[in-house]
């Protein structure tokens, strides 16, 4: 197996800093504004997103995790065992912006998942989509509002998102079989 490296550290923080930054300017008041990060890295990736929010405006925003493993429509293809972690959203979504954040988006069937799950929370105003890497390959009109990245991802390739907390480094990788 090959691979290449699509975004090293310095390039994740840059990332994270413009799609901070988006967020920021198409919500013209952080007092609605919420993020929710889904299990596993785009928890790390949310939690990047707050802090930098917060280092800009002094603004602490409400923040939550997504655990949607029973929500997915495939997980009994994937394992008859789902892993599943905790979600922890301890606020009211009703109302609010929801910033749903993930590392990868390909198929939509996550972010799918993770709005049926995040309806169980309550209802909110809108809910808008950050992702780290948009790989394309969808199978459902799902479209992230910031992204990134956006790269071709060909079926044999597959890609791997590092962070600090998790893999002890902050890389994305491209990985082809």
């Amino acid at each position: 197996m090959t691979s290449s490296t699509l975004l090293n550290s310095d390039e994740i923080k840059l990332a994270v800093n413009r799609i901070s930054l988006q967020v920021l300017e198409h919500n013209n008041s952080l007092e609605k504004v919420c993020i929710v990060g889904i299990h596993t890295c785009g928890v790390f990736l949310a939690q990047r997103i707050r802090s930098f929010i917060e280092q800009q405006t002094s603004h602490l925003a409400p923040y939550g995790s997504l655990d949607i493993n029973l929500y997915r429509d495939d997980w009994s293809l994937i394992t008859q065992n789902p892993v599943v972690k905790t979600s922890d959203i301890n606020f009211s979504i009703e109302g609010m912006d929801i910033i749903l954040v993930d590392d990868v988006l390909f198929t939509g069937r996550t972010i799918r998942a993770a709005m049926e799950a995040l309806m169980d929370y309550g209802r909110p105003r809108s809910v808008q989509l950050a992702i780290l890497i948009d790989r394309g390959g969808r199978e459902l009109p799902i479209q992230a509002d910031y992204v990134g990245l956006t790269t071709t991802v060909r079926s044999h390739e597959r890609i791997q998102v590092m962070f600090e907390e998790n893999d002890g480094r902050d890389a994305v990788v491209l990985q082809q079989s």
